[in-house]
């Protein structure tokens, strides 16, 4: 399992790789909440390549030794740019397999640096097979999008930010793909903060692993299918979870999509579906905070397609 001193370590070895992202304080009522402090977001989306993501990726290749033949991760397309840009960054080269529902900018974005970019597969799970299937193949270093300590371990620098420029909050609410992000979080937090976990209702897998006492997979469908569109967590996501998460919160992917309007309306932060999902458990009511609670919210992702994003209905 992995301890808050992991991810001390890991920000002591990421940090000159990685931005300190900022927090915003703003006023609820903007977001049809009604709160008696203001909301705080953790602007992460100005991460290098737009997510969190390269926490993790530059936490795996500085840790690990790369051999000869480079590096290979799956990824819907966040993790691949990451992955990609500290390749780049490190002088390695990297090999990326994504699923044909990645979006042609976060695509456009991995090619961008430098990598060898594959495309098949129906979801991140064929993408994941196809990648499997070359490392044992070259003996390329894999890189997990989630289910890896290294990568959640990188992850958890995000918490450690957090609590240093917001130690006041008694929720955070964080967006739930693989669960690599909020596993690091929850190991950072260990339940001195609520972590509170979101997903979309066609994308469940934490959700449906945590009703089942196991992981599980799901089927996955979703206006955020290319970041939160794992099929499943893989147990070392799971284990820390029922750990240290309070619980998952399901959201519509109506509401996702008008968190990503409020988004730009009041804030004019371009968010893509799956780094908007945490605030849509509050536009939705799914989550409903209590009197007097302090709650965060994790912006954790903006490599969209502007085009979609012009046509959100208000």
């Amino acid at each position: 399992m992995i301890a808050q001193d992991d991810i001390r370590a890991a920000y002591a070895r990421i940090k000159p790789h990685v931005r300190r992202t900022p927090g915003l304080r703003t006023a609820a009522r903007g977001f049809g909440v009604t709160l008696d402090h203001p909301l705080t977001f953790k602007l992460e989306f100005l991460q290098h390549t737009g997510t969190f993501k390269p926490r993790g990726a530059f936490n795996n290749l500085l840790s690990r030794a790369v051999p000869a033949s480079g590096i290979a991760a799956a990824s819907g397309g966040n993790h691949g740019a990451a992955v990609a840009y500290a390749a780049q960054q490190l002088g390695h080269k990297a090999t990326i397999f994504v699923p044909d529902v990645s979006s042609p900018v976060k695509i456009a974005r991995i090619k961008s640096y430098g990598a060898d970019v594959r495309v098949g597969g129906a979801r991140y799970a064929d993408a994941l097979d196809a990648c499997n299937a070359f490392i044992a193949k070259t003996g390329a270093l894999s890189v997990h999008a989630y289910d890896a300590p290294e990568t959640i371990a990188g992850q958890g620098s995000v918490g450690l930010e957090w609590q240093e420029d917001a130690g006041d909050l008694d929720t955070v609410l964080v967006a739930v793909g693989g669960g690599g992000l909020i596993a690091g979080i929850a190991v950072w937090y260990g339940r001195r903060v609520k972590v509170v976990g979101v997903e979309p209702e066609g994308s469940r897998c934490l959700h449906a692993s945590l009703e089942a006492g196991k992981p599980v997979d799901v089927t996955v469908e979703s206006v955020a299918a290319d970041s939160l569109g794992a099929r499943n967590t893989g147990q070392l996501v799971f284990d820390i979870a029922k750990a240290n998460v309070d619980h998952v919160v399901l959201v519509p992917d109506d509401a996702i999509v008008a968190a990503q309007h409020l988004l730009w309306d009041k804030l004019r932060i371009a968010a893509e579906p799956g780094g908007a999902a945490a605030l849509a458990a509050l536009v939705s009511g799914r989550y409903k905070p209590r009197a007097g609670e302090k709650v965060g919210v994790l912006l954790c992702g903006a490599n969209v397609d502007l085009a979609k994003l012009a046509a959100i209905d208000p």
